[in-house]
Formats: C-alpha cells, sequence, structure tokens
C-alpha cells in the first residue's frame, strides 16, 4: 500500500494569495501610520507596490509566485533604513499576522523569512 504524502507550504498554511494580500494590505496601513516608519514612504505604498510584495512575500513563503520587480536591496540602498526601523517594522508585521489569526509558530516562521530577504540597514 503506498500512501502519498502532503506536505503544505507555509504559503498553503496561511492561506495563499488572499491571505497575503489582506496581510500586505493591514501592514502597509500600519507602517503608513507609524510616525518613526511614515517618512520612509513619502508618496505611499501604491497598488504596484503592494503587488510586488505580496508577489515577493508568495515566492519566499512557498508559493508558485515568482517576483519579477524591482532589486530590492537597490530600492531600499537610499532609504537610510535603520535596525530600529527592522524591527519596528517586524512588530507590526508579528501584530498584522496576528489580527489575521495566523498562528504563532507560523507567523515567527513568516517573520524569520522576511528577515532573511531584507536590504542591509544603516547603524541606529
Amino acid at each position: 500500500m503506498t500512501t502519498a504524502i502532503s506536505e503544505t507550504t507555509l504559503y498553503e498554511a496561511i492561506g495563499g494569495r488572499p491571505a497575503l494580500v489582506a496581510a500586505v494590505d493591514d501592514f502597509y496601513g500600519r507602517l503608513l501610520a507609524d510616525p518613526e516608519i511614515s517618512p520612509l514612504f513619502p508618496r505611499g505604498a501604491s497598488e504596484k507596490h503592494r503587488a510586488y510584495v505580496v508577489t515577493m512575500l508568495g515566492e519566499a513563503l512557498g508559493g508558485r509566485e515568482r517576483y519579477r520587480g524591482p532589486d530590492v536591496a537597490a530600492v531600499h540602498r537610499s532609504l537610510a533604513i535603520t535596525g530600529a526601523h527592522f524591527e519596528r517594522a517586524a512588530a507590526h508585521l508579528v501584530a498584522t499576522l496576528d489580527g489575521l489569526g495566523v498562528p504563532s509558530d507560523l507567523a515567527d516562521q513568516v517573520v524569520g523569512i522576511v528577515a532573511g530577504l531584507r536590504p542591509a540597514v544603516v547603524a541606529a
């Protein structure tokens, strides 16, 4: 008797693309409302920008998405993002995932993957 073993990706476990779209929308709402982080987005976060992030996260979390947008490190290089900025953003991401009902063990995995994607930061 042969048993097929199905492995669920993190992408699928959190709800796939619809969940990522909801998470990215909530996350950017939080970032844009944060007085420490919002100056990094002088023109806000356009639909195109959010779509890039959804696709990039989809790929990173094991979905079939394939990111073909701008080089993330190059785009962020001139923004002078500090470690403190990143920590605040990570806290917003955790709050977003919690608010969407993502179990904490999965949220921790998402944050860890996002941390691995982050561009270099400058000293605080």
